[in-house]
């Protein structure tokens, strides 16, 4: 047997999470057998040998994980099982050179709860901006109806830019909602 690199796929395989989502995660193992003697000699079959261990190896090293340290943290996971399956295989003369996680796949029924969870996110955090923008707001029209309110002469403008913008509006009818000579009355002049 010569020395020779190698590489076994595992299929998509329904692993169970720490957290209880079901998840199918198809890998591939990349190997080389270093020693073709004790390949031959301590196991039956290194190729498939290897292989079943890759698989048992994902599904215990992903069964510890929650699908979000799955998702986030690949390179972590692959690294850990790339030295778990490299421990295993060097007594049969079989060298672990590099696992990856090809992909992760959610049930359809997760998928579209963390769709709806994600939406339900980006709703309240437009609720919380409009509500702070609303307060902002609110402290704005507290300060300047405070100013109005403590200058009859500010009164009086505020009142004359209120009649100049219903008055170029293209209405046939005004309404005053004060008369002049009682706004006049209440700033304190006659």
């Amino acid at each position: 047997m010569n020395y020779c690199n190698g590489r076994t796929t595992t299929p998509y395989l329904q692993i169970l999470t720490r957290d209880s989502v079901t998840v199918a995660v198809d890998a591939v193992v990349y190997y080389r057998v270093f020693d073709p003697l004790m390949s031959v000699i301590n196991i039956v079959d290194a190729s498939k040998s290897t292989h079943l261990l890759s698989q048992t190896t994902l599904r215990n090293d992903l069964g510890k994980k929650t699908l979000s340290e799955i998702l986030t943290a690949r390179d972590e996971i692959t690294e850990h099982m790339q030295v778990t399956l490299d421990e295993g295989t060097d007594p049969w003369g079989v060298k672990v050179e590099r696992v990856e996680i090809k992909d992760v796949r959610l049930p359809s029924q997760m998928q579209r709860a963390m769709a709806a969870e994600a939406e339900a996110t980006r709703e309240a955090r437009a609720k919380v901006i409009a509500s702070e923008g609303e307060q902002s707001a609110s402290r704005a029209l507290k300060e300047a109806a405070d100013v109005i309110g403590g200058s009859p002469s500010a009164m009086q403008l505020r009142y004359l830019q209120t009649l100049t913008q219903i008055s170029s509006e293209k209405n046939s009818t005004v309404i005053f909602p004060l008369p002049v000579d009682l706004l006049l009355k209440i700033c304190g002049k006659r």
